[in-house]
């Protein structure tokens, strides 16, 4: 047993703030309070501001996870560029590279500026040091798993480093008003590296992701204290960096096959933005003893399910039959409303027969067959108008409390059966 003369140091502070005459904050009413100077800093990146909710709000700690080289260095160089050549100055702090290694990826990227200034430093009182001598408009730190406090005599990237070097950048940031990104390494499973409380420190949490064989990636938000939640951001990896892209159901379908059994254009939300994916299925008669059912972009949950009510409801025979399904462009959907794509997807293959080339699809499956209604449905329809579908197939239930914009025939079904009689049968 080692006593420790710090924290009792620390009791004895803590006990005199209760002391008249020594606090050193008051609370305040909240008419009094001013929010001038508060207002968002524009990011000439329309996809990464779509994420962060329309701007970079002063003083918020925005946390960005990703695989290795998925391109988080990449994304926030790209905003460190953009933001100085527009803001100010924009401070760099870079753990795992040297700074000449950054200046070659910069000049990759594009145009150079001298607002934008590299430190290679891993010791948290020096960046803490430099950011309050520069005291830059945004400052940038990758990774929270390289810097250290030489406080702490645990090694860097452990929980105990992690969660204080969170803690004082998140007091710095507050404290002079300069939000500050976090780029955080994430686990094998796909979560943020260390404790758990560190998303819960942060105002904002996004999620770079994509398959490293497909040129798309995909910016998504999971928490922002400042804008709505589950927003996407869709970019595409080039040789000059990440490239907005603007029309992302556009870019989803333009190797799209077309009449091609297996085949549905789902059409999804991703917090505001309606996406038209295209869902594919194939089924196999097994080899084996027991059917295989494999999955890309949907849950595999929900494929379970949906097989299951083909089955039972439907009657297709598919206890003998492997079930592939596959989102295209790596993109992941957990909403409900693309079990109906799935479904008709599924029926497609096992029948062989194509749905229609102008046919969108859109639907939740209940346990007994049934449709069910979804959100936002204008705001599908008017997506599928702008990409030429003129038919979209949907519960009946929706059509009763939605106006269905002009140009778009809608096609109203109670259950998977009368759908699978619409899209299959009837073109």
């Amino acid at each position: 047993m080692v006593e420790t003369v710090q924290a009792a140091a620390a009791r004895e502070q803590r006990a005199s703030l209760f002391q008249p005459g020594v606090l050193v904050s008051e609370p305040q009413a909240i008419t009094q309070i001013p929010a001038d100077g508060f207002a968002r800093i524009p990011v000439p990146m329309q996809e990464f501001s779509r994420t962060l909710g329309g701007g970079i709000v002063p003083g918020s700690v925005v946390l960005i996870g990703g695989d290795p080289g998925i391109g988080k260095s990449t994304l926030l160089l790209q905003i460190s560029l953009l933001l100085a050549q527009q803001q100010g100055p924009v401070l760099y702090v870079s753990g795992e590279e040297s700074v000449q290694q950054i200046k070659m990826r910069a000049d990759r990227l594009g145009s150079l500026s001298d607002q934008l200034y590299l430190l290679a430093e891993t010791e948290l009182n020096r960046i803490l040091a430099h950011i309050d001598r520069m005291h830059p408009r945004v400052v940038i730190v990758d990774s929270i798993q390289s810097v250290y406090l030489e406080e702490l005599e645990s090694s860097a990237g452990s929980i105990s480093q992690v969660r204080e070097c969170a803690g004082a950048l998140l007091r710095m940031g507050k404290a002079q008003h300069i939000p500050v990104f976090i780029v955080g390494h994430v686990t094998k499973a796909g979560n943020i590296a260390g404790p758990r409380v560190l998303e819960h420190m942060v105002d904002t949490v996004l999620y770079l992701e994509g398959e490293r064989f497909h040129t798309y990636r995909l910016l998504r938000s999971v928490k922002n204290r400042f804008g709505s939640t589950n927003e996407v951001g869709v970019f595409e990896m080039r040789d000059e960096g990440l490239i907005e892209i603007t029309n992302p159901s556009q870019a989803f379908l333009a190797e799209r096959l077309v009449d091609a059994a297996g085949s549905v254009i789902a059409v999804t939300m991703e917090g505001t933005r309606p996406l038209l994916v295209e869902v594919q299925a194939l089924t196999s008669t097994t080899s084996f003893g027991l059917p295989r059912r494999t999955t890309n972009g949907v849950d595999l949950n929900r494929l379970l399910l949906m097989i299951a009510v083909l089955t039972k409801r439907v009657g297709l025979d598919l206890g003998n039959q492997d079930v592939f399904v596959n989102v295209i462009g790596g993109l992941k959907i957990s909403e409900p409303a693309v079990d109906l794509s799935v479904a008709v997807a599924i029926a497609s293959s096992f029948r062989g027969i194509p749905v229609a080339s102008d046919l969108a699809v859109v639907g939740e499956v209940g346990l007994s067959g049934e449709l069910r209604s979804v959100a936002h449905l204008e705001r599908r329809l008017n997506e599928a108008a702008k990409l030429g579908f003129h038919r979209c197939l949907l519960p009946r239930a929706t059509l009763r409390r939605k106006d269905v914009p002009a140009g778009v025939e809608t096609i109203g079904v109670r259950s998977v059966a009368e759908a699978l009689d619409v899209a299959l049968y009837s073109r």
